[in-house]
């Protein structure tokens, strides 16, 4: 490990999306990097998966086995013209805010891909300087997620040389893939971002795993969800009416490398969680347990990646 900083502060933010309103969505944004800034100056600002235009939970897009339906279709369109270039003009308004705020930034989005078209499950991480530093797309999109967004074709593991050491993501159920989680890990990363729309509770034993097993920070951060942030004018409303009145309770929160909670869960509200990180965790942390290292067989077990 190269030498860090021993001290990040961090703001975890458990937003609720502005289902489907991509320019509501961006102001949101931008209006709490701008508060975050002026009421509490952080280092690292982490949103959560998909938070523009938030994660459509409950919705088929009119898809079954062997048909599409023309309401469906409809409600895709609005879906996908929502979704944003990258770069682009909206990550251009959100790289300001990121200058001003003078932070990293983690960032969930549906994106659209600018040639292809193909939607993408989409994290970015923006330097201080309001640059686009890293953008992950998520591997494999799970169940029917698969008819939303498309496997990612590059942009595999790319990791942000921050000041407190090395910072990846993997979004959502991408962390129940022990190769991926392994990736991170041999790129010796210390904050493990965890953007994800999962509130039940063996997801936080999940997470707790990950950083006792990584040895490193698992920033979990979920968005909070109800039924009403929901556009009166979809094309589904029966599957919206079907749907409980909290959708995601969040669950937000922090894990230190040794697997206890850093800052407890957030849950029943949207909210900013602040806390100061004590980065020499990662270092102690490894002095039993470290997975690429002393702990570590090359000569038994390894691991190749493509990363593109």
């Amino acid at each position: 490990m190269k030498d860090i900083e021993e001290r990040c502060r961090i703001a975890v933010v458990q937003a609720e999306p502005k289902l489907f309103d991509r320019a509501a969505g961006v102001a949101d944004v931008v209006a709490t990097l701008d508060r975050i800034a002026e009421e509490h100056p952080s280092d690292l600002i982490v949103f959560p998966e998909l938070l523009i235009l938030g994660y459509p939970h409950g919705m088929s897009f009119g898809f079954v086995v062997g048909e599409r339906r023309k309401a469906g279709r409809r409600d895709w369109k609005r879906y996908c013209e929502g979704s944003l270039l990258v770069p682009g003009p909206e990550t251009d308004r959100i790289g300001e805010a990121v200058r001003r705020a003078q932070a990293w930034v983690s960032l969930g989005i549906s994106e659209r891909d600018a040639v292809s078209g193909t939607l993408y499950n989409t994290n970015i991480i923006f330097s201080p300087d309001g640059k686009i530093d890293a953008v992950h797309r998520k591997l494999k999109p799970t169940g029917a997620e698969r008819c939303v967004w498309g496997d990612a074709q590059d942009h595999y593991f790319p990791v942000s040389e921050t000041p407190w050491g090395p910072l990846g993501t993997l979004i959502c159920w991408e962390s129940y893939m022990p190769l991926a989680r392994v990736a991170l890990y041999q790129k010796g990363i210390t904050l493990y971002i965890a953007p994800n729309t999962n509130s039940n509770p063996e997801w936080q034993a999940t997470i707790q795993h990950i950083a006792l097993e990584g040895r490193c920070y698992v920033v979990n951060c979920t968005p909070y969800v109800r039924r009403e942030d929901y556009p009166d004018d979809l094309d589904c409303p029966e599957e919206v009416a079907a749907l409980p009145e909290v959708v995601y309770a969040g669950g937000s929160c922090i894990v230190d490398p040794y697997g206890h909670y850093a800052t407890e869960p957030l849950w029943g509200e949207p909210g900013i969680i602040y806390a100061t990180l004590d980065m020499t965790e990662v270092y102690q942390a490894k002095w039993e347990f470290d997975p690429i290292g002393h702990y570590a067989r090359h000569d038994v077990l390894h691991l190749e990646v493509d990363d593109r």
